[in-house]
């Protein structure tokens, strides 16, 4: 009796100690509970709104739950600042855009996280429907820009881990103004004849990493934009792609520069490395562009793929403010099993691994 007695006593001092830690499961906001419905017909705008601004006015850490099935959401955007700096979009199913593009189409972007802190987006489908945009723009008639499928502005310690981009109509996943971005497992998939639906596009941000994602589109698999610095990507399959595309830089005056860009492992790209400096060859046809954007000191180390095109590697500088200073160091990418070639105006350097190192810098 008095062995029982003890072991009663000390489960109940186990779960006094457990009750009061403090430790307790985030608060979970299902978007069912707030109106939404699958099917991919209801417009569940307003539910997935619902289930944000209860997360993100709770005081402790909250997730905004969708379950499986297809959820119709137009244009939204979820805006801080939140009482708690741990929120989670956990996404079973697939949120759908309107088949109609005009709907989406002038809005610049169709899911918007906006001065945010703390914000995880796990898992999911993002289904921008863009097939109908790209027909229209490829038919040359008056098309809307399109709209970005998932957009993060100024915010910082994002994570966006195992989310899948389906047909974005313009970019699928935008990064600008951002602090210590992590993204990781992520799927980009398009048409690889799709226009402007870039994968990642990061600028004017600092501290993002790019790990274990695969894109497939039409245009960038990564395209990196003034102000952003200290970019890592890592264990990236790309295409198929442009590759990474740095620029086009020096478009604008007192334009911010691109540092510590780290990248490596791609395969099936179209251009695998691309260093656009923004230039007009002609500059009385040009009147007040600032061309003075030099591009130095940038280093390719132990890049090994393959391309999609003859041409892997191509540096576009300015007479004016050539490239200087670019290293090419034991670069070996393929082009139908034959050594790829590089393209370089007004750029010079040093160059191994390519059969003809001295056809580029």
């Amino acid at each position: 009796m008095g062995q029982t007695t003890s072991c009663v006593l000390f489960l109940a001092f186990v779960l006094l100690v457990f009750a009061s830690s403090g430790v307790a499961d985030p608060l979970t906001y299902n978007v069912l509970n707030y109106g939404a419905k699958p099917g991919g017909s209801f417009d569940s705008t307003q539910a997935l709104v619902a289930a944000w601004t209860l997360a993100c006015g709770s005081v402790k850490p909250a997730t905004v739950y969708v379950p499986p099935g297809r959820f119709l959401v137009r244009n939204v955007v979820f805006r801080g600042q939140c009482k708690n700096n741990a929120i989670v979009f956990s996404i079973d199913g697939t949120l759908v855009a309107p088949l109609d593009y005009k709907v989406l189409g002038s809005t610049g972007n169709w899911i918007l996280f906006e001065h945010v802190n703390g914000v995880s987006v796990y898992g999911g489908i993002l289904d921008g429907q863009g097939t109908g945009l790209w027909t229209c723009k490829r038919s040359g008639k008056g098309c809307p820009s399109g709209a970005t499928s998932l957009g993060f502005s100024n915010s910082k310690n994002i994570v966006i881990r195992g989310l899948t981009s389906l047909d974005s109509q313009l970019y699928h996943i935008v990064i600008d103004g951002c602090t210590n971005v992590k993204v990781d497992g992520v799927r980009v998939s398009a048409s690889g004849n799709s226009p402007n639906t870039d994968g990642i596009h990061v600028q004017s941000s600092s501290g993002v990493t790019i790990l274990n994602s695969r894109i497939g589109t039409g245009d960038d698999c990564v395209s990196v934009g003034p102000g952003t610095d200290n970019l890592w990507i890592e264990n990236m399959a790309c295409g198929p792609g442009h590759g990474i595309s740095i620029g086009s830089l020096g478009k604008e005056a007192e334009e911010p520069g691109v540092q510590n860009v780290t990248h490596a492992i791609m395969i099936d790209v179209e251009n695998p490395m691309v260093i656009d400096q923004y230039y007009c060859p002609d500059e009385k046809n040009c009147p007040g562009l600032v061309s003075g954007v030099e591009i130095s000191d940038v280093t390719y180390q132990d890049i090994h793929g393959t391309s999609a095109t003859e041409v892997a590697v191509k540096f576009d500088c300015s007479p004016r403010y050539p490239c200087r200073d670019i290293k090419l160091e034991d670069v070996k990418l393929s082009y139908r099993n034959k050594p790829a070639e590089a393209s370089c105006s007004n750029a010079d350097g040093t160059a191994s691994g390519f059969i003809q190192p001295s056809s580029c810098l």
